[in-house]
C-alpha cells in the first residue's frame, strides 16, 4: 500500500545515509535505477519514492547521474498510462530541485516546466487540486533562486496561474497558491515580467478579482480579493510605470458599474496603488479624486467605505499635492462623518487624520464643524469607532496647532475619563486616549499644561500595571510628548519614573508567539496575505515582517529614551550608560522599526553624552568614547544593513554629527564614510542589492529613490562645509558616481538632486568648484528650463553658486545664463520661490563679476521681482547686492532709487527677514539720505506708512 511504501522509503532513506558513503550499499542505486526503468508500474513508483527521499539524505551522490536522471523523470512526467507515476515523478521532481543548487543545473530543470503544466492542468481538470499545489511549491523554488532560472517559461507559468486564479470553481487555497506565485514573481522578478510584457495580463485578471466575495468569513486570508490586493501592490511597488494606466483604466471604467462589487473594487484599486504609484498618481489628481470622491457618495455602504480608505491611503502617500485639493476633500469626509454605516465613519476617521496630518493653517475654516462633529461621536460611538475617532482629532491638533486650544480643555476632559478604565475591552480606547492627551498637550503649551499634567502622568504609569502591550506603546508616546514639552522641566519631577518603564519595556523578551507576515504593509483596506502558509515551508525567511505588540512597544520605547536624552540633555546622565547598551543592541535588531529607532536615538545619547562634558571635564573622554560606538554603528549600517530607510536614516544623522561637532570628530572615520558614500552613489550596498531585480539596464525605468539617495546626496554638502577646500579631493572620487544620476535618460528628481548637492557643495567648497564648471553647466542650464518648478529653482541657485564660486571659470557662460534666467523673471514664471532663487543668481553674478552685466538691462528686470516671497535665505544675497551698488554710489542703480527705497520699506517691515539684512539695508537708507537728502522725504511720502515707519525705525 502506499503508507508502506512511503515509510519503507524513509527507513531506506536513513539506513542510506550512513551506509553508502561509507561503501557498504554499493548495489543500491543500480538497483533504483533498474526498478525506474522497469515495465512494473509498482516497481518505478517505488523507485521515485526513494529518489524523492533520498535526496535529502544522500543527495550529493546523484550529482554524476543528474543527465541521466532528468531524462528518466521527464520520461515519468509525460507517462499517460499512469497516473500514479506522474505524481511520484512530480514530487520526485520537487525534491531534486530543492536539493540542486548549482545554476546550470536548475536551469537545465526548465524543460520540466511544459510537463509540470501538463500534468497540473490534468488533474486539476479531473478535480485532484492537492497535484497542481505540488506544482505551485516547485515553481515558488524556481522564482527564489537568485539566478536568472525561469526565462521565457515565466509566460508559460503566468499563463498558468492565471487561468487558476480566475476560475471561481476551484478551492480558494489552490487560487492562492496561484496568486502566490504572481505575487512572487512581482516580488523577486518583477524585470520579468517587463521583459515578457506580463504586467497587462496580471493586471486585467487581478483587477476584477477585487470584484470578487469571499465566501469564507471576512477576514479570510485565503479570499481572492485580498490577494490580488496584494499583488497589485506589490507591482505597483516595483512596476508603477507600467502598472498605472492599466489600473486607472480599470477604475474608470467600473467607477459607474452596475455592480456595486465592481464600484467598490475599482476606488479600492486606486487606494492600493497609492504608495507604488505616488508620483503618477500626484501627476493625475484631479481625474482620482473625481473617481473617489465621486464614490464616497455612492448609495452602497461598501463602496464608501473603500472610497474612504482609498481616501485615507492617497493622503498618506499622496503629499504635499493632495493638501491643495483640501477645499474639495475636506466637506466630502465632513459628509462621510455623517454616514449611516459605522464602518464608513470609521474609515472616514482614518482618512481625516491621515489627510489632517499633512495641513498647517487650512485646517482652521473646517476645525469647528469637524470638532463638532468629532466630539459628539467620541460621547455617543461604540469603542471601535472612539478609537478612530481620537486618531482623526490628533491629526487636526496637529494641524491646528494654537488654534486647538479652544477645544483642548473639553478633549482632555474626556481623555482624563478614558484613561483611567481598566476593564479589557477598554485597554484599546485607553491607548488612544493615552496618545491623544499627549498630542493636545504639545498644542496647549507648556505654561497651560503643566498644572494639570500630574494627573495624567498618574493615570499614564498606573496603565503599565494592566499588561497590555499596545497601551504600554502609546504611553511610551505619550511620555516623549511631554519630555519634548517640559525639556529639562521634565528632568527632576518625571525622568527617574518614566526611563525605568522604557527600560522594561526595551528589555522585554520578544515572545515565541510571532504573526509572520510578508508584507510591510496592509492594501487596500484588505490587510495582507501571508505568502508562508500555503507552502509549509519553515525555512523562508527572506524579507518576512514580523509584527507583535511587543515589537512596536519596544520600538516606542526606544524612541522614548532617544527623546527623554535630547530633552533632559545632562539631566540624562545617570541613563546614558544603560541606555546606549540597549541603543547598541537594537541597531542590529531582526526588525527594522526597532534598527530604526536605534539609529535616530544614538545622534540624540550623543547630544546628551555632549551636554554632560560641558558641565565636566571628565566628560570629555566619555564623549569621544560614545561618539567612536555610535561612529561605528553608523559606518555599519550605511554598508550592511538591508533598508533603505535606516540606511538613509544613518546618514542623515552622520551629517548631523559633522556639523555639530565639527571635522574634527569625524576625521578619524572619514576614510570609511568617504568609503561607504561612494559605495551608496554607486548603487552597490547591501540595501540597494536587495533590489537589484528591480533594476533594469535601462535608465528610461529608473525611479528616483527619495527615502535614500536624496539622504546620501546630502552627506556631500555636510563633507563640504565642515572641510571647505579640503574636501577638494574627497569630491574629486564622488563627482563620477554622483554625475551618473545626471543621465538625460534618469528621472528628473535624480537630476535635480545632483544640481541641488553641486550648489551646497559650491557654496562650502569655494574656489575648487572651478574645475567641474565645464562639465556641470551644460545640466544646469538645461535645468532652469525644466517644466518641474523644483528643478528650475535648485538650477536657479546653483548657477549663482557657480558664479560666485567658480570665479573666471564662469565668466564665458554670464550670456547664455542671463538668458536662460530671464524667463524665470517674467510672468509665465509661477512659482515665486523659483523667481527668488533667480534674483539670487543674478545677484550673485552682479557681486562677482560687475562689469560683464549689462546692468542697464538687468536692473529693471532685477528689481521688478523684488521683494522676495518666498525664499528669504536669499536675502542675504539679494539685498546685499543692492546695497552694495547704493553704498558704491554706482550711477546705473541711480535712476532707479524711488523703487529701491520702497522694496527696502517692504523688507523693513518684513516680519520674514532677519535683523542682519534689516541692519544692512539701513546703512544703505542712511547713505541715501545723505546723498539726496531733501528728495528722500518726498519717496518716503510716497510711500504706505506701514513701509515708511519701518524705515524710519
Amino acid at each position: 500500500s502506499p503508507p508502506v511504501r512511503r515509510a519503507s522509503a524513509n527507513v531506506v532513506s536513513i539506513i542510506a545515509k550512513f551506509a553508502v558513503p561509507a561503501g557498504e550499499w554499493p548495489d543500491l542505486l543500480p538497483f533504483l535505477f533498474q526498478c525506474i526503468q522497469s515495465t512494473q508500474e509498482e516497481h518505478r513508483e517505488v523507485a521515485l519514492i526513494l529518489f524523492s527521499s533520498l535526496t535529502e539524505t544522500i543527495g550529493n551522490l546523484f550529482r554524476p547521474y543528474f543527465t541521466e536522471l532528468q531524462s528518466v523523470l521527464l520520461k515519468c512526467l509525460q507517462d499517460e498510462a499512469s497516473s500514479r507515476i506522474r505524481i511520484a515523478a512530480l514530487k520526485a521532481v520537487g525534491s531534486f530541485l530543492e536539493f540542486t543548487h548549482d545554476e546550470a543545473e536548475v536551469i537545465s530543470f526548465r524543460e520540466f516546466i511544459p510537463s509540470i503544466l501538463n500534468v497540473s492542468r490534468q488533474y486539476l481538470a479531473s478535480g485532484d487540486e492537492d497535484i497542481a499545489a505540488i506544482a505551485f511549491e516547485i515553481f515558488d523554488e524556481l522564482i527564489e533562486s537568485p539566478a536568472p532560472l525561469l526565462g521565457d517559461s515565466v509566460k508559460s507559468i503566468i499563463q498558468f496561474a492565471l487561468e487558476v486564479c480566475a476560475s471561481p470553481n476551484l478551492e480558494s487555497n489552490t487560487r492562492h497558491q496561484a496568486i502566490q506565485i504572481i505575487s512572487w514573481l512581482a516580488r523577486y522578478k518583477p524585470s520579468s515580467l517587463k521583459k515578457y510584457k506580463l504586467v497587462g495580463p496580471i493586471l486585467q485578471v487581478m483587477c476584477p478579482l477585487l470584484a470578487e466575495s469571499s465566501t469564507k468569513v471576512e477576514d479570510d486570508d485565503l479570499s481572492p480579493d485580498r490577494a490580488a490586493a496584494e499583488v497589485i501592490d506589490t507591482m505597483a511597488m516595483n512596476l508603477s510605470k507600467q502598472v498605472f494606466q492599466p489600473v486607472f483604466e480599470f477604475a474608470s471604467l467600473n467607477s459607474l458599474h452596475g455592480n456595486p462589487k465592481f464600484r467598490e473594487a475599482a476606488v479600492t484599486a486606486l487606494g492600493v496603488i497609492s504608495e507604488g504609484c505616488a508620483d503618477l498618481m500626484k501627476e493625475n489628481l484631479k481625474p482620482v479624486l473625481h473617481i473617489i470622491l465621486g464614490s464616497l457618495r455612492d448609495s452602497e455602504k461598501m463602496v464608501r467605505g473603500a472610497a474612504s480608505f482609498a481616501l485615507g491611503q492617497c493622503a498618506e502617500h499622496l503629499q504635499p499635492e493632495l493638501v491643495s485639493h483640501h477645499e474639495d476633500i475636506l466637506p466630502s469626509i465632513l459628509n462621510a462623518l455623517e454616514d449611516a454605516s459605522d464602518g464608513v465613519k470609521e474609515k472616514s476617521y482614518y482618512a481625516l487624520a491621515a489627510f489632517c496630518e499633512n495641513m498647517g493653517e487650512e485646517i482652521l475654516p473646517f476645525l469647528d464643524p469637524l470638532m463638532g462633529k468629532l466630539l459628539g461621536a467620541l460621547h455617543s460611538s461604540p469603542r471601535n469607532l472612539q478609537e478612530t475617532c481620537m486618531s482623526a482629532i490628533g491629526s487636526l491638533a496637529s494641524a491646528a496647532e494654537k488654534a486647538f486650544v479652544a477645544y483642548a480643555e473639553g478633549v482632555l476632559v474626556l481623555m482624563k475619563h478614558f484613561m483611567v478604565l481598566t476593564a479589557d475591552e477598554d485597554l484599546r480606547s485607553r491607548a488612544r486616549a493615552t496618545e491623544l492627551a499627549g498630542i493636545v498637550a504639545m498644542s496647549v503649551g507648556r505654561a497651560g499644561m503643566e498644572p494639570i499634567l500630574p494627573a495624567f502622568i498618574e493615570a499614564a504609569i498606573a496603565g503599565f500595571g494592566l499588561d497590555f502591550s499596545e497601551l504600554r506603546e502609546y504611553t511610551h508616546g505619550f511620555f516623549s510628548n511631554i519630555a519634548e514639552l517640559l525639556g529639562d522641566g521634565f528632568s527632576q519631577q518625571y525622568l527617574p519614573h518614566v526611563v525605568p518603564l522604557a527600560f522594561s519595556s526595551c528589555n522585554l523578551d520578544d515572545g515565541s508567539a510571532v504573526d509572520i507576515d510578508d508584507s510591510d504593509h496592509e492594501v487596500g483596506g484588505f490587510g495582507s496575505v501571508s505568502s508562508d502558509d500555503d507552502v509549509g515551508d519553515e525555512s523562508r525567511v527572506r524579507n518576512i515582517s514580523v509584527r507583535t505588540g511587543v515589537l512596536d512597544e519596544k520600538a516606542a520605547a526606544t524612541q522614548a529614551l532617544g527623546i527623554f536624552a535630547l530633552h533632559t540633555k545632562s539631566s540624562y546622565a545617570p541613563y546614558i550608560d544603560e541606555t546606549l547598551k540597549i541603543l547598541v543592541r537594537h541597531s542590529t535588531y531582526f526588525h527594522e522599526d526597532v534598527r530604526l529607532q536605534a539609529i535616530i536615538s544614538l545622534k540624540y545619547i550623543l547630544t546628551a553624552v555632549y551636554a554632560v562634558s560641558q558641565i565636566h571635564n571628565e566628560g570629555i573622554l566619555k564623549t569621544k568614547e560614545v561618539l567612536d560606538t555610535v561612529m561605528k554603528i553608523y559606518l555599519k549600517t550605511m554598508s550592511e544593513d538591508e533598508d533603505k530607510e535606516i540606511v538613509a536614516q544613518a546618514c542623515m544623522s552622520v551629517a548631523e554629527i559633522m556639523v555639530d561637532f565639527g571635522y574634527i570628530a569625524v576625521e578619524p572615520y572619514m576614510p570609511s564614510l568617504v568609503e561607504a558614500t561612494s559605495v551608496l552613489l554607486r548603487e552597490e550596498s547591501s540595501c540597494q542589492l536587495m533590489e537589484s531585480d528591480c533594476a533594469s539596464d535601462d535608465d528610461d525605468d529608473a525611479e528616483h529613490d527619495e527615502v535614500l539617495m536624496d539622504a546620501v546626496s546630502d552627506l556631500l554638502p555636510a563633507f563640504a562645509k565642515v572641510m571647505r577646500a579640503q574636501f577638494a579631493p574627497i569630491f574629486s572620487q564622488l563627482f563620477g558616481p554622483l554625475m551618473k544620476f545626471a543621465k538625460q535618460s534618469r528621472p528628473s528628481q535624480d537630476r535635480t538632486m545632483v544640481v541641488a548637492t553641486i550648489a551646497e557643495v559650491a557654496q562650502h567648497l569655494g574656489a575648487p568648484i572651478a574645475g567641474y564648471i565645464d562639465v556641470v553647466m551644460p545640466l544646469v542650464l538645461k535645468e532652469l528650463g525644466s517644466p518641474q518648478a523644483t528643478n528650475r529653482r535648485n538650477a536657479a541657485f546653483c548657477v549663482g553658486e557657480l558664479c560666485k564660486n567658480g570665479d573666471d571659470s564662469a565668466l564665458k557662460y554670464y550670456p547664455d545664463i542671463l538668458s536662460r534666467l530671464h524667463p524665470l523673471f517674467g510672468e509665465s514664471e509661477p512659482d515665486n520661490a523659483v523667481r527668488d532663487n533667480a534674483a539670487g543668481a543674478v545677484a550673485r553674478m552682479i557681486m562677482v563679476h560687475l562689469e560683464s552685466i549689462p546692468l542697464n538691462q538687468v536692473l529693471p528686470i532685477f528689481l521688478r521681482v523684488l521683494p522676495l516671497k518666498e525664499d528669504f535665505e536669499e536675502s542675504v544675497s539679494v539685498y546685499g547686492c543692492i546695497c552694495n551698488l547704493v553704498l558704491s554710489s554706482n550711477s546705473q542703480i541711480v535712476p532707479f532709487v524711488p523703487q529701491v527705497v520702497s522694496i527696502f520699506g517692504e523688507v523693513a517691515a518684513c516680519s520674514e527677514e532677519t535683523p542682519e539684512v534689516k541692519l544692512q539695508i539701513g546703512r544703505a537708507f542712511s547713505h541715501l539720505i545723505s546723498l539726496y537728502g531733501q528728495q528722500m522725504q518726498s519717496i518716503l511720502g510716497s510711500l504706505p506708512p506701514v513701509y515708511a515707519d519701518a524705515l524710519a525705525a
